[in-house]
């Protein structure tokens, strides 16, 4: 029998006064927890590996800050419960950090298609790394975002290879102007295996 998708659902959501009065703590273990599960990839990618908690601390937080009730909530929950690792995969916000506005829009106008050339590596697999389909993140001028989303699709060996710490993990971007890589690093592997479950 196929295991149920792990959702967030309404009965997840702590009321927003209780929320307020807890924020303080919370926000603390979400930033630990996001610090376990982030990694750098050349001069200006992070990717922020997502899970459950993780999207459900941004489920909440943006609830408690727009205070939408039961209309947004479905808005959130059809956001962000795609981005919940489902089995032998892992998802991934990935993020072009560049600070100043013009370089940002110079770089982000030569990497056209950079989703399509991400790989995680282990052992001898090369999983492609697969955009969510929400919006197109390639505009037709040939600009990328500065944010995507992406899932890692696993098969067995591959993801038997990733709980293997003796095998190396590899996040690579193949763009011609985006040829990087670098491992994943121990703590951030051992945050991830949970995710293949």
């Amino acid at each position: 029998m196929p295991k149920a998708e792990r959702r967030i659902t309404a009965d997840d959501i702590v009321a927003l006064d209780r929320y307020g009065a807890e924020r303080k703590a919370r926000r603390q273990e979400t930033v630990a927890l996001k610090q376990r599960r982030r990694m750098a990839v050349g001069p200006y990618v992070t990717i922020h590996f997502e899970c459950f908690e993780t999207m459900l601390a941004q489920v909440q937080e943006m609830l408690y800050i727009e205070k939408g009730g039961a209309a947004q909530l479905v808005e959130e929950l059809a956001a962000y419960n795609p981005m919940i690792p489902q089995g032998r995969e892992l998802t991934a916000t990935v993020m072009f950090e560049i600070v100043d506005a013009v370089r940002r829009d110079r770089i982000l106008s030569r990497l056209g298609g950079v989703e399509d050339t991400i790989a995680l590596n282990v052992g001898g697999s090369s999983v492609r790394a697969v955009s969510e389909d929400d919006v197109e993140r390639t505009k037709a001028d040939g600009k990328t975002s500065s944010v995507h989303f992406l899932h890692f699709p696993m098969d067995e060996a591959a993801a038997a290879a990733f709980k293997d710490p003796a095998v190396q993990a590899v996040i690579a971007f193949g763009h011609p102007d985006y040829a990087h890589m670098a491992e994943i690093p121990a703590v951030v592997r051992s945050s991830l295996i949970g995710d293949l479950a």
